[in-house]
């Protein structure tokens, strides 16, 4: 595969998502090879990079289970999604409403296509269209007051659709590590894992229950070691920190800028350095 080439511009991401790559994407694609076989985004989450480059052939995984399915929903039945999402109100009582589904049993009896409309409505409406869980996996982000939020996106949904059903696109729900395993080894690889905290204070891993820490991060730098030993090129995202920096040491790692919106202090927000780490 050649590298990028402008593709259909209605291929967009169709939620928004904590550290997405739109921003930055020129300083990405610069840094993509020039040729490579098979596509692989292990932490896919809105899917900017991919949507961008438009592989005829690729591997995409996200741990969310709630995210994957919504990918899924789009591929295999978007005209129902549309429909269904045309049911939501732009109201903070109904917002909590549907924020509370997966506090009871009944979120186990929501369709794929309900529990994928519930995520893009919660998305389109929630504060600053940030998707957050608490450590039991609740969805936890407030009503976000938006005047005409875009809750059904039809011409986006249907070209992602159109786009995820005309190429050799595999999407997977799981770990990451045992979605690279086995990958070709002609594969490229852009990781764009849950940023290190830049303080004690700053740490937002909420879109997975859990979070990621110190050891998470070292175990995804043996992974790219063992993707080196393949021979197999990867691009990985992270924050400028220096547990990341003396982490990847032995790679290439370029210093960058990008506009970051979430932080508890609104006077934090704005430009911050970030590392792309490569091995090629």
């Amino acid at each position: 595969m050649e590298n990028h080439v402008p593709g259909n511009s209605t291929i967009a991401p169709f939620l928004k998502w904590v550290g997405g790559k739109r921003q930055i994407m020129p300083l990405i694609l610069e840094r993509i090879p020039q040729k490579y076989s098979t596509y692989c985004e292990p932490f896919l989450g809105a899917g900017a990079v991919l949507f961008e480059l438009q592989p005829e052939k690729a591997i995409i995984n996200d741990f969310n289970g709630e995210l994957i399915n919504t990918y899924r929903v789009i591929k295999t039945n978007v005209n129902t999604l549309i429909e269904d999402l045309k049911k939501h109100r732009n109201d903070p009582d109904y917002f909590y409403q549907v924020r509370s589904k997966d506090r009871s049993a009944a979120f186990e009896q929501l369709t794929d296509v309900e529990r994928a409309s519930r995520i893009i409505y919660l998305n389109k409406t929630c504060y600053n269209g940030l998707y957050r869980v608490n450590n039991t996996g609740q969805y936890n982000t407030p009503f976000g007051k938006y005047k005409n939020p875009n809750i059904v996106n039809e011409a986006v949904l249907k070209a992602v659709s159109r786009y995820l059903n005309g190429c050799k696109i595999k999407i997977t729900n799981g770990d990451y590590a045992a979605v690279l395993r086995n990958i070709p080894g002609d594969s490229f690889v852009y990781l764009d894992p849950p940023y290190h905290p830049l303080s004690s204070s700053a740490n937002f891993t909420g879109y997975i229950k859990g979070g990621w820490g110190e050891d998470q991060q070292t175990r995804l730098k043996h992974v790219c070691d063992r993707l080196t030993a393949k021979k197999i090129k990867f691009l990985l995202s992270n924050s400028a920190t220096a547990f990341i920096k003396n982490l990847y040491k032995d790679y290439t790692i370029d210093i960058i800028t990008a506009n970051r919106a979430v932080n508890s202090d609104s006077s934090k927000r704005g430009a911050v350095e970030e590392f792309l780490i490569r091995n090629y």
